[in-house]
């Protein structure tokens, strides 16, 4: 009998020249449900890896940052039930926050995932939940290649699913609290010959806020197709992303405690915002910053890439990657600061971005004997666009502002940025003794200018560098026994500096020019030893880390977030990280898995520093929104079709000052999913009921600290920096595949 040469034969070939290790599972091949991650057993850092089961379990349009607050060291807040709510979506791992964080999906650089951001956009923004296969956080040492000039903690990679290898439609719908709705389409076309296969999908979702007035909607296309020939593949790439949020009002403790968990922005109620604006205040509200009348975000993304990967010689590939990302943006909020040309003593205060970027990310990889060679670069050309504008309004009717204004009847900054970066890196991975040693040389060399003008206000122009020569990466990992394995690590790495609302340009001509010659990139030392065991049913990781953080620039704001005044940029001196984690994943039984994980941080400032002419005494205070310990734990059930997961996350105290002055209290928070899959009924391949309830015991938290950013200090609980966290939140899904 003729032998078929199927395409899965063909994808696992060439994955199987590909990858070093394990040959990951095409997209529609079955999936162990019970693997909440991966404890990567033999590498030479702490890599941590979530699968596709996990995440189709959380609600759908979940945040995939949000499904990662289960691993040690990782720490999310967001005061949306989703955590999709950008300007309040907070994620950091091991006390480093997502700004000095690397996040890349299928390598391609995504920023910092920063609400202003200027070389990126949200991995939400970028590619719907549903099309995630898999998510790896890199805590402290990130791979060399990594495609990110921010990434002094370590990185997050996301990765698409590949287009399945058979015709299929999936169809998902989702309602649920708050008026929310969302519906997900995909279209596989399976193998259209010539060793092709494409998917698309398309994605509406809708909802109210869960407290307060106005709606939050997205739309988002992806599309993917994939080329075989030989061992040589083709992917490209497709993202168009529309949203639109309404801001959640920020509230200070003493505005919680006058005014209760559930205040919100006035609107719909006009009539009240006019009067705050003018000073007469009603309700408890004593000051006109308590609250504006409405505020929102507009964001517009496109982004493409094509890669290839191509199969040289029998030791021997390559693979690059081409991209483009545009954005708009605009974030809207309702100023009493600033009066109308219509008379109204409101108007619109705009934050406009614009983002225009490309690159090409390329790696060589040879196999030589024991050793596993790479080397490659990272080219990236960004034009960034920031301004401050004003808009008159001449009624409430929100509705009538719902798009990108122009035509400003005031401009307070225009500012454009040049941003080039060039980052090189080289990489030798060995084995030794039968493979039971492997050891990890690399180095990176990152080189990054900012050519900034002023177009308009007082903002600062100009140049600056930050580049390192070499910045070294090694590691180890040996096999102690078949079961158990140790680790070390050791990374230096740097953040570059920053355009936009918070870098070096954010300050005047005078203040740039006084310390721009002194200023020098934030750089940091991470050192990492763990041990990881895998006994059947059982495997666990137990890690220690110590991290020395230099050069911490502070922009510090000289009046509140919606004025939006210059702000100046110092190096505050150093941060010094202490930590232990743990993670185990155990299944006692069949069909039950129970993971834990618990991570305890030192993170604290070394240094004094001067706002203005005030000492501010920092040194020896906790670094804020950085919580001493965290714990989580799950217990998963699945058996004959059915399944259900109880999860709950304990986060401690954290400070919101740098004096540590002011703080807010820890919090356990507890999710419940539950569902049901059928095979193969009603001519379908899949029928899929689930229920998920979020913040199950309906607890009143702080969930996001910081969003008009953090001050030195705060005694009586005034500053407007805080979201409390959605609470009980109920959806239902029904999904079908055919």
């Amino acid at each position: 009998m003729k032998h078929i040469v199927t395409p899965r034969a063909i994808v696992k070939a060439i994955l199987a020249a590909t990858f070093i290790g394990p040959v990951p599972a095409l997209a529609d091949d079955p999936v162990k449900t019970d693997d909440i991650s991966v404890f990567g057993q033999k590498e030479t850092r702490q890599v941590l890896t979530m699968t596709r089961s996990e995440l189709s379990e959380a609600p759908p349009g979940y945040s995939p940052l949000a499904s990662l607050q289960k691993l040690p060291g990782v720490f999310f807040s967001s005061s949306d039930p989703l955590g999709n709510y950008e300007w309040a979506s907070r994620f950091s791992i091991r006390g480093f926050n997502q700004n000095q964080l690397g996040f890349t999906l299928d390598g391609l650089p995504l920023g910092d995932q920063s609400y202003g951001n200027n070389n990126g956009l949200s991995i939400g923004r970028a590619i719907s939940q549903e099309n995630i296969s898999r998510v790896s956080v890199s805590e402290g040492a990130s791979d060399t290649g990594t495609a990110s000039t921010s990434n002094l903690g370590g990185s997050v990679q996301f990765f698409s699913v590949d287009p399945k290898n058979r015709f299929g439609v999936t169809l998902a719908e989702t309602y649920g609290s708050a008026n929310s709705s969302r519906t997900f389409l995909r279209l596989d076309t399976g193998d259209m010959g010539a060793h092709t296969k494409a998917f698309v999908s398309l994605l509406y979702g809708r909802a109210d806020k869960w407290k307060g007035y106005g709606p939050q909607s997205e739309k988002q296309l992806n599309a993917k197709i994939v080329h075989f020939f030989g061992e040589s593949k083709i992917t490209a790439f497709v993202d168009l992303s529309r949203r639109d949020e309404s801001d959640y009002a920020d509230l200070s403790l003493d505005s919680q405690r006058r005014l209760g968990w559930n205040w919100d922005n006035y609107a719909p109620d006009f009539q009240r915002a006019v009067n705050a604006a003018r000073g007469i205040f009603t309700g408890g509200v004593t000051s006109v910053d308590d609250a504006y009348y409405f505020a929102r975000g507009l964001r517009n993304d496109e982004l493409a890439y094509v890669n290839a990967n191509l199969k040289l010689s029998a030791i021997a590939r390559l693979d690059t990657t081409v991209y483009y990302h545009h954005n708009d943006g605009q974030g809207h909020w309702y100023t009493p600061y600033v009066p109308s040309p219509s008379g109204l003593p409101i108007s619109i205060r705009t934050t406009e971005y614009g983002i225009s970027r490309g690159g090409v990310i390329s790696s060589l990889v040879a196999q030589l004997n024991n050793h596993q060679l790479s080397a490659g670069f990272w080219y990236e050309y960004n034009k960034h666009q920031l301004a401050r504008n004003y808009y008159n309004i001449t009624s409430g009717d929100i509705n009538a502002y719902d798009h990108f204004l122009s035509n400003p009847f005031a401009t307070a900054f225009l500012q454009q940025f040049n941003t080039t970066t060039w980052q090189f890196f080289a990489q030798d991975q060995a084995t030794f003794f039968n493979d039971r040693l492997k050891v990890t040389l690399g180095v990176k060399s990152p080189h990054v200018n900012i050519d900034a003008s002023s177009l308009v206000g007082n903002r600062a122009a100009g140049s600056i560098s930050a580049q390192r020569g070499l910045l070294p990466q090694v590691g180890l990992n040996y096999q102690l026994t078949p079961s158990e394995n140790v680790f070390f690590s050791y990374a230096q790495n740097m953040r570059a500096f920053q355009p936009g609302v918070s870098g070096p340009f954010s300050t005047t001509q005078a203040a740039f020019n006084a310390t721009s010659g002194s200023l020098k990139p934030e750089t940091s030392q991470t050192l990492d030893i763990g041990i990881k065991t895998q006994r059947g049913n059982f495997q666990a990781s137990l890690d220690a880390y110590l991290v020395n953080f230099d050069n911490r620039l502070l922009s510090i704001s000289q009046c509140a977030g919606i004025l939006g005044c210059p702000s100046t940029l110092a190096n505050v001196g150093s941060v010094h990280t202490r930590g232990v984690e743990g993670a185990f994943q155990w299944s006692p039984v069949q069909d039950v898995t129970w993971y834990n994980s618990l991570t305890y941080t030192s993170s604290k400032y070394q240094s004094d520093y001067l706002d203005g002419t005030t000492l501010v005494r920092a040194a020896g205070k906790n670094v804020v929104d950085a919580p001493r310990l965290m714990f989580a734990t799950q217990l998963a059930y699945e058996h004959a079709g059915f399944f259900g997961r109880l999860g709950a996350k304990y986060a401690g105290e954290r400070y919101y000052t740098y004096t540590n002055d002011a703080k807010v209290p820890g919090y356990w928070l507890t999710d419940l999913s539950t569902g049901y899959r059928l095979r193969r009924v009603l001519g379908l391949q899949e029928l899929r009921f689930q229920l998920n309830i979020t913040n199950l015991l309906n607890e009143n938290y702080w969930a996001t600290i910081g969003t008009n950013g953090f001050v030195s200090s705060d005694p009586q609980g005034q500053f407007w920096t805080l979201q409390n966290g959605a609470p009980r939140q109920v959806f239902g899904t029904v999904s079908g595949t055919f």
